[in-house]
């Protein structure tokens, strides 16, 4: 899959508190998303362009889905405060709500992130570019071929 995301949905690199875990069957039993460290009132924002295909609330927990433009992926996001309505079209980066204080199955504030093909569940982290997955610092290395500035006396 190619990495379509531009951005966290939350922070700029999250803790990964419980990572995708695809089920052995339909109904069987895993973890259909990643649950990212946010607390309550952390802004959510959409990894990539697209329209929101529902927001509101979904047995008691807010709730986001958003069409990925020009595919057929959908990335859900909860539980959420939505500042977005459904039609509404957002790009990468922009607030779709808040985390909201209630309603999440971590044993911390988290935000379930979601993706979906159809009604099949992918791991959301495949929409991000390697460079957001990094864990490690910066690193600046020489650049050969460009001459130092002159010392001015």
């Amino acid at each position: 899959m190619p990495a379509l995301g531009r951005a966290w949905p939350v922070g700029a690199h999250p803790a990964v508190l419980r990572g995708w875990e695809p089920p052995a069957t339909l109904y069987g039993r895993g973890h259909r998303g990643v649950d990212l460290a946010a607390p309550p009132g952390t802004p959510v924002r959409a990894v990539a362009p697209g329209r929101i295909s529902y927001a509101g609330r979904v047995a008691g927990r807010g709730v986001v889905s958003l069409q990925l433009s020009g595919t057929d992926l959908r990335t859900t996001y909860e539980p959420v405060r939505a500042t977005v309505t459904k039609g509404e079209e957002v790009d990468a980066g922009d607030v779709l709500g808040t985390v909201e204080p209630t309603g999440s199955h971590c044993t911390t504030s988290c935000l379930h992130w979601g993706l979906l093909r159809g009604s099949t569940y992918l791991n959301p982290l495949s929409l991000l570019p390697p460079d957001l997955l990094s864990h490690g610092p910066s690193r600046l290395l020489p650049v050969v071929g460009v001459p130092l500035p002159r010392e001015v006396t």
